[in-house]
């Protein structure tokens, strides 16, 4: 069994099979915390220690999933094209949200940190919280923060959009579909755009240029952003 366990398909085999499982959940108990996402991640950790199978055994087969993320990512380019003239007309608002949210998500945390004297390290660590795990990493290289932290953060973000984002924008009375898919690609990037497809074409690819464009945009501002706040 320890054999199989090191075969990449045994971490292939078990991520599609709970979150399959997951899915079955969210259909027979429509409840908010029944996220497929959510559930399917808090199953395989639980199967991993109860097992107690390392990490980088189940990630054998977990990186072929994995490596199916960049292609998905410029599979959104079909979708932009489809929807191109649509988006067009809403550019300009477009573009603003974006620049907004990704600065205030910076600042909102980096001063949430301070506030609660949190270490320096720590505050570069979690600046790019909103971005893409892969352009974050980089960020948090330049900015002199641990790339480990950050990565275990990212992830818990865009699992936590993906499972109570729409929600949460619901109560506040944002219900445009436009309005959604942008918050979620900006505030949650790649999970949260599987998010925004679940609700929509549309917002699926609103979700999906904002969150590439908050990637830009984080990387070219986090650093000068940390460097005038930690230099108050």
């Amino acid at each position: 069994m320890t054999a199989f366990f090191q075969l990449p398909i045994f971490g292939v085999f078990l991520t599609i099979l709970l979150y399959f499982l997951a899915k079955r959940l969210k259909r027979k108990w429509n409840y908010l915390l029944l996220n497929p996402v959510l559930i399917s991640i808090t199953f395989i950790i639980i199967f991993l220690l109860l097992f107690d199978i390392e990490f980088k055994d189940y990630n054998r087969g977990g990186k072929y999933i994995s490596f199916f993320l960049g292609p998905s990512v410029v599979a959104l380019g079909v979708f932009f094209y489809e929807k191109y003239e649509e988006i067009k007309q809403n550019l300009k608002p477009f573009l603003f949200a974006v620049l907004l949210g990704g600065i205030s998500g910076v600042i909102s945390i980096v001063l949430l940190l301070m506030l609660f004297k949190a270490p320096e390290l720590l505050i570069k660590s979690l600046a790019a919280k909103s971005v893409t795990t892969p352009i974050a990493i980089e960020i948090t290289k330049i900015t002199g923060g641990i790339p480990e932290i950050t990565a275990g953060i990212v992830i818990a973000v865009g699992i936590f959009g993906n499972a109570f984002g729409p929600a949460f924008l619901r109560i506040m009375g944002i219900k445009e579909k436009v309005a959604l898919g942008t918050a979620l690609g900006t505030a949650a990037h790649g999970i949260g755009t599987a998010r925004a497809f679940e609700e929509g074409k549309l917002p699926g690819v609103y979700s999906g240029l904002a969150m590439c464009l908050n990637g830009i945009i984080t990387a070219l501002l986090t650093p000068f952003l940390l460097s005038w706040f930690l230099g108050l």
